[in-house]
């Protein structure tokens, strides 16, 4: 058995020990005995999406639209024009609440079937929340606080607007004030990537290897009304190069500090009515992005006999404006779209990404509760740095989804 499958079953077992659990707890509610004090919600949905590409994209992409995948060049990725089918937006969940004297403790595992990393492209287990929560303190993973959820719009597309700050990371976190004022600030693991440009093939930077010795710094303040929320965040990190070469022929190795400020808010207007808006800006933070390069690229250092080239954080700039209208109680539309603009380096290649927009329209309806069917039309497009290549995409979608949600023990 493989580690994979082995964690599968061990997840399946999980989930029927606390369905198994689901009679007793109800026939003693409606005995009138005392519940237990811990809760446990089981959540989740099954989706199903198809659609028609009119363009092409990266194939382990397929079901998305990220301007960042689409091709480079003419032709990178085949002929134009493919249906697709997926089901890999698929998702479970299950958090648990007990109360303790120091307040109450939460936790939330949570995963879907979106393949990224190794798995790019397939339909597999992918971690999404592993986070516990007690009074002022949070550990484990889940969005990151330079990061606001609810610009999120509601579409069918996955993975949704290219300029928006979108990242679950390991952090440890301190809430000091809750409520409908919230300030956070946590440590996150750090991590970036880098771009060698035209100086990837280059023997001398084989050795240069990236290096954090510290966390990433994040903090968060906001503000909710019945009027919607206003949120102000901002990152610091650490970056470091290092070359590993005992006898190098060049200086290679460096440092900088990136850091970001992200502007973001819900307005609503009436019921069901919102508009969603952000606005960021910083350099060497694209990993925090929902759809970005590299935080690093090379900049050429003329004159410089020992140091020819230089890493240089890559400014980057996104934005992201969509608005939801519910038409009545089951039909709902969300329009808008958003950007993402890299200020590249002079070291990078002609053909890398430079600037990526990204709209949709959609029509969704709720015919009966817990289930929603629609249509969605996506609109993408890709710049490169230098050469003169723009590639749009106009994509297709029909997804249905059915959500389920049960609560096992204490009080409902």
């Amino acid at each position: 058995m493989t580690k994979k499958s082995g964690w599968c079953l061990g997840v399946l077992g999980l989930a029927a020990v606390l369905v198994s659990l689901a009679p007793a707890s109800v026939l003693a509610q409606e005995a009138g005995a005392q519940p237990t004090e811990s809760t446990f919600r089981l959540y989740g949905y099954v989706m199903l999406d198809t659609g028609y590409d009119s363009n092409q994209v990266d194939p382990n992409w397929y079901d998305v639209l990220r301007p960042t995948k689409l091709p480079s060049y003419k032709d990178q990725f085949g002929a134009d024009g493919n249906t697709y089918m997926s089901v890999r937006q698929t998702r479970f969940g299950v958090k648990s609440s007990t109360p303790t004297s120091l307040g109450e403790l939460k936790t939330t595992f949570e995963f879907e079937l979106f393949g990224t990393g190794v798995d790019a492209g397939q339909t597999t287990f992918r971690l999404r929340h592993a986070w516990l929560e007690l009074g002022q303190f949070g550990a484990g993973q889940t969005w990151s606080p330079f990061m606001d959820p609810d610009v999120f719009p509601n579409s069918v597309e996955y993975w949704g607007p290219n300029g928006m700050v979108f990242f679950r990371n390991i952090q440890i976190r301190w809430m000091p004030i809750q409520g409908s004022t919230q300030l956070t600030f946590a440590l996150e693991r750090p991590g970036a990537s880098a771009d060698g440009g035209n100086y990837a093939d280059r023997i001398e930077l084989e050795s240069v290897k990236a290096h954090f010795p510290y966390p990433d710094l994040s903090a968060q303040y906001r503000l909710n009304g019945d009027w919607g929320h206003i949120q102000v965040a901002g990152i610091v990190r650490k970056l470091e190069w290092v070359d590993t070469n005992p006898n190098p022929t060049y200086k290679l190795g460096g440092s900088a500090t990136g850091w970001g400020v992200n502007l973001s808010s819900n307005i609503k207007f009436g019921k069901g009515n919102v508009a969603r808006l952000q606005y960021v800006y910083g350099e060497g933070v694209e990993n925090y992005m929902n759809d970005a390069p590299a935080d690093l690229g090379i900049q050429t250092n003329p004159g410089s006999a020992t140091q020819p080239v230089v890493g240089k954080l890559l400014p980057v700039t996104g934005i992201v404006a969509f608005f939801d209208f519910a038409w009545n109680d089951r039909w709902s539309t969300s329009v808008g779209g958003s950007s993402l603009t890299i200020k590249n380096s002079d070291g990078q290649a002609p053909d890398a990404f430079k600037k990526g927009e990204y709209a949709l329209v959609n029509l969704l309806c709720t015919p009966v509760k817990d289930f929603m069917v629609g249509g969605e039309v996506q609109w993408g497009k890709r710049e490169n740095f230098s050469d003169g290549w723009s590639v749009t995409d106009l994509r297709f979608q029909i997804s249905a989804r059915a959500n389920f949600s049960v609560l096992l023990g204490g009080k409902k």
